[in-house]
């Protein structure tokens, strides 16, 4: 698996609601009701990521929960970070 071009990823970008490119990884922070339901969505998409086999670089303070994506094999972003995003959103 390649690393998307620079006009894949910015084509990918307007497709995918509030996530940014920061540090050479898809970024995004997520603001939940609850510490519960910021927990429960991180749940759902472990199991995503287990069916997907691609795990996310994922922090959780009470009801946020940010997120950096990767394909680390790839060196850089890939179109499995792309899906594993639009999944994130849907659970949003």
């Amino acid at each position: 698996m390649s690393p998307l071009s620079l006009q894949e990823l910015e084509t990918e970008l307007q497709q995918l609601d509030g996530w940014t490119i920061s540090n050479g990884k898809l970024h995004r922070e997520y603001k939940f009701p609850s510490f519960v339901e910021a927990f429960g969505f991180m749940s759902s998409l472990a199991l995503v990521s287990e069916a997907l086999g691609h795990h996310p670089e994922w922090f959780n303070v009470y009801n946020r929960v940010t997120i950096d994506l990767t394909t680390h094999d790839a060196g850089g972003i890939t179109s499995k970070d792309v899906e594993w995003a639009r999944k994130a959103n849907q659970f949003a």
